[in-house]
């Protein structure tokens, strides 16, 4: 069977993007928050590099459940966990009126996308082999 379909290819670019933009939340706070998130509020360097560590971990996760099929549904489950999570309090900025309506669409690229990518990825993997037992 061939491992390298979508889903591979998918956990592939979401890993590397998730790392890359963790190492680079780490590395260069400040430059990273004056182009992303400058409009959320004062810079806070620790909470940055703090939210950077759960980006990494995420893509390290997406990463990981590309290449060890067998782990792919709890790895990729994993990965989405904190991606769900991070959109659902953007969700939350702008249902309470803290951010405009017009985060929710421009975020959907970066937030909520690589969410749902992640999380229907995931859900195929664990039923995977429910379905070669039936």
């Amino acid at each position: 069977m061939n491992d390298r379909g979508f889903a591979y290819w998918a956990l592939l670019l979401l890993g590397a993007l998730a790392l890359g933009n963790g190492l680079i939340m780490g590395i260069a706070p400040e430059p990273w928050f004056l182009r992303i998130a400058a409009d959320t509020g004062p810079l806070n360097f620790h909470l940055v590099r703090d939210v950077g560590a759960a980006y990494a971990t995420s893509g390290i996760a997406a990463l990981w459940a590309a290449r060890v099929p067998q782990f792919r549904g709890p790895l990729a489950l994993t990965a989405a966990l904190f991606q769900g999570l991070h959109g659902a309090i953007h969700v939350f900025d702008v249902l309470s009126g803290t951010q405009p309506a017009s985060h929710l669409l421009e975020d959907f690229p970066g937030v909520y996308l690589p969410t749902l990518l992640l999380i229907g990825i995931a859900v195929h993997a664990l039923r995977r082999p429910a379905l070669k037992r039936a």
